[in-house]
């Protein structure tokens, strides 16, 4: 029944389900890996364990304050998903510092040299009112009115610390903010700590994350239609194919390109990060290099795939072009992207930049499995393994590059006998979305298991579902706080 909704509908449902809904079940998260690989199980979602998404306050958890310390502003770098996990940390950010948070700005000069901002990517609307209960937000920092004059606010600017912790905040930042009334915080991207002993300030991230964070209109319509016509032919996975030139030059794998291309690689490299010595043959043996199609197409005949099988590719430029593709669409030559689904002018209109990145994320967590090629510095596919596994453990395929990476150089060296078995011995110790010990250096905007999903029979208190009436009791207390501001006012 599920699939035959719409991707507004279904998005509605499971939000509304993960923020506020208790379940049934109870069980301690899963420590044993698969016996075996079966092909109908991967097809359904993972087992949860008995564990439902919840990112609910589960203590208290007062509305933001009616006098604020001042304004916080933030500038977040990078792409789609970076900028995502920007602006849940900024959220938090304010929370932490009693800030009124201003819209928050992507930036323009990215790699997508995208100039959209936060309004022609995100429901401005839904953001503000999804989080009333935990920071007060404003589009742009008002005027100051002081002896009958206006005067705009000048934010102070500051470069945060790379994963600055809580006392960052508390202390020299909003020390600064105290004393101008605003701060400027740019860059923000990684500018405060993932790992933070508190699960009600996780918590925000999640409802940040997957639950204040809705892209416009426009982006869910067409992304509901692609999904439509993939779910028309039945279930379908989607494969994000990191194979291109940044990643290939940051990973330094160039030796299995041409001359040209090795060129095209170093020079890229060159001027886009920092020296160090890469040595081809060492990188590919620890599993530092992106798999190449033909490696992923292996792996997933390995697991019992056939050619039959509906694969949506969510990919920028793949580098080498057709001939590294090849070996892969002999394999599984019913390959999509959202240009060869839907031919229309919007698609061509609302695909530039960002908005064609929030496509493809849109129709890869709803997809009915999702397998990350490179998902080590990828924030893609990072935050879709986390979404996708905060919104009901749906299957993940996560290949161990490191542990497959002598299987394929031995397949290379003419040794073939034994190579799907072995394949599937290293993906039968892998994680295929189910409810699992984050361990560093996964990043928790990957996987927000505890924090962000409890029991309603739990054997820890702290695990236990918050109650069904959650909403009614923060709406509530903001009322009460509204009520009482306006008293102490008159």
């Amino acid at each position: 029944m599920i699939v035959k909704l719409s991707i507004a509908a279904l998005v509605l449902l499971i939000c509304t389900l993960s923020l506020f809904f208790s379940s049934s079940g109870t069980s301690n998260v899963q420590s044993n890996y698969r016996s075996e690989i079966r092909l109908e199980e991967l097809w359904s979602n993972a087992d949860s364990g008995g564990w439902r998404p919840s990112s609910a306050p589960r203590t208290n958890w007062p509305p933001p304050p009616s006098k604020s310390n001042g304004y916080l502003r933030v500038r977040c770098n990078g792409g789609l998903n970076q900028q995502r996990s920007a602006i849940s940390n900024a959220v938090l950010a304010a929370r932490i510092m009693n800030a009124t948070l201003v819209l928050p700005e992507l930036d323009a000069n990215s790699f997508w040299h995208d100039d959209s901002g936060f309004h022609g990517i995100y429901d401005v609307e839904h953001f503000i009112k999804t989080l009333r209960y935990d920071v007060k937000i404003v589009e742009s920092i008002p005027e100051n009115e002081k002896s009958g004059k206006k005067k705009k606010i000048k934010a102070f600017q500051l470069r945060p610390p790379r994963d600055a912790p809580i006392s960052w905040y508390t202390t020299e930042a909003l020390k600064k903010m105290k004393e101008h009334g605003a701060i400027y915080l740019t860059p923000f991207s990684h500018r405060l700590a993932e790992e933070i002993d508190n699960p009600e300030y996780q918590r925000l991230r999640c409802r940040v994350n997957y639950h204040a964070l809705r892209f416009k209109p426009h982006i869910m319509k067409l992304s509901q239609s692609i999904v439509d016509k993939l779910r028309a032919q039945g279930p379908y996975m989607s494969i994000h194919l990191r194979f291109e030139m940044d990643m290939l030059a940051f990973a330094g794998c160039f030796d299995i390109f041409t001359p040209e291309e090795q060129k095209i690689l170093k020079k890229y490299r060159q001027e886009n990060f920092a020296p160090k010595r890469l040595v081809y043959n060492e990188r590919r043996a620890i599993g530092k290099c992106p798999l190449t199609p033909e490696e992923v197409g292996l792996i997933l005949r390995a697991l019992g795939f056939d050619n039959s099988t509906r694969i949506y590719l969510a990919a920028g430029e793949l580098f080498g072009g057709e001939r590294f593709m090849k070996p892969f669409r002999s394999l599984f030559p019913r390959l999509e992207n959202h240009s060869s689904i839907e031919h229309s002018e919007e698609l061509v209109e609302n695909t530039r930049g960002l908005a064609g990145s929030a496509v493809d994320y849109m129709v890869c967590l709803l997809s009915d499995i999702f397998m990350p090629t490179y998902d080590g510095p990828s924030n893609f596919a990072n935050n879709l393994l986390g979404h996708r596994l905060y919104y009901g453990f749906r299957t993940t395929i996560r290949p161990d590059r490191k542990a497959l990476a002598p299987i394929f150089i031995d397949r290379e060296n003419g040794r073939t006998v034994g190579f799907e078995e072995a394949v599937r011995k290293v993906m039968l110790k892998t994680n295929f979305g189910e409810p699992h010990k984050r361990v560093s250096p996964e990043s928790f905007y990957t996987n927000s298991w505890p924090e962000c999903f409890c029991q309603t029979s739990a054997a820890n208190p702290a695990d236990k579902c918050p109650p069904n009436d959650i909403l009614n009791i923060l709406s509530d207390e903001l009322e009460k706080a509204a009520t009482d501001t306006n008293s102490t006012i008159s």
